[in-house]
């Protein structure tokens, strides 16, 4: 029989990935860490001896319980998408808990854009498209059939490679604090960065970035990293930088890319607050190039 030392440690071992679950299916680390607190009063009320496979069943309770939470709060009339987006943009970026859940993220950008989703295709998509699980996995999650769970994961799909209508005067801000980010990264003007960077600004780079990035490495220039904090250091990284970005519509929302020969390379997913940029990720992987539906703007 396992004991609960046992049983803690395992489920603490399987911690960081279930929060990661529940933040990128509400958006909200305050009700992610929920979520992970109710899975783990649920485990502990049944015990572990009969679960073959824990990590997958820690994965469907959480997912819903946060499938249930988001179908919650999409009923109450008085919140509404706006105000959680608004929310997502503004998640703390400073703690422990928070870097647990945005490791090897997709950035504020994808999952602004998830908003749009039926809470169902939230977490259909999220569940295989992110972590991988099968349809037969998913579907008695989202109480649908394998087949069913399917299309709701390629309606997902769809709906995010759709344009997003952002308000004119919301586009135009960001445009402003994204043309003086990438004028003063243009010109190494490593002033004029600090002016336009949040003090706390994090930049995030996915994969396909950093292997692009490492091979056009030059000679004395910061290497980028996976995650850069504060303002200095993302300045450093950018001074003399951005000369072939261009701005750009990422799913409808203000950012900025770089084309090489027509073809698409990397998309730069800017989030602001108070004419600040508080958010830089650099996308490089394909995939998630052509769910933005990238769009170059003219200078």
């Amino acid at each position: 029989m396992i004991n609960n030392i046992t049983l803690a440690e395992r489920f603490e071992a399987q911690s960081a990935r279930l929060k990661s679950v529940a933040y990128r299916i509400l958006g909200s680390t305050a009700e992610a860490e929920d979520m992970v607190q109710e899975t783990w009063l649920r485990l502990s009320r049944a015990g572990a001896e009969d679960v073959e496979n824990l990590a997958g069943w820690l994965t469907t309770v959480v997912a819903r319980a946060s499938l249930d939470r988001l179908r919650s709060r999409r009923s109450r009339r008085e919140e509404s998408l706006e105000e959680h987006a608004i929310e997502t943009e503004s998640v703390d970026r400073h703690g422990p808990e928070a870097e647990a859940m945005l490791a090897d993220s997709i950035g504020h950008a994808l999952l602004v854009i998830l908003d749009r989703l039926a809470p169902a295709e939230r977490v259909a998509f999220v569940l295989h498209d992110m972590f991988g699980l099968s349809f037969n996995e998913i579907a008695p999650i989202v109480e649908r059939t394998p087949t069913a769970a399917r299309k709701l994961a390629s309606r997902a799909r769809q709906r995010i490679r759709e344009p997003q209508e952002v308000p004119k005067a919301t586009r135009g801000l960001k445009r402003k604090v994204v043309s003086a980010f990438l004028a003063a990264s243009r010109a190494g003007d490593f002033g004029a960065l600090l002016e336009v960077l949040d003090p706390n600004v994090v930049l995030r780079a996915d994969a396909f970035a950093l292997e692009m990035s490492a091979a056009r490495q030059a000679k004395g220039a910061p290497k980028l990293e996976p995650e850069t904090r504060g303002a200095e250091k993302v300045a450093d990284v950018f001074k003399g930088r951005a000369q072939a970005a261009q701005p750009a519509l990422l799913a409808g929302a203000v950012g900025a890319a770089v084309t090489l020969g027509g073809e698409l390379r990397v998309a730069f997913a800017f989030a602001t607050e108070n004419g600040k940029v508080t958010a830089i990720d650099i996308i490089g992987d394909p995939e998630r190039l052509a769910a933005l539906n990238v769009r170059l703007l003219d200078e």
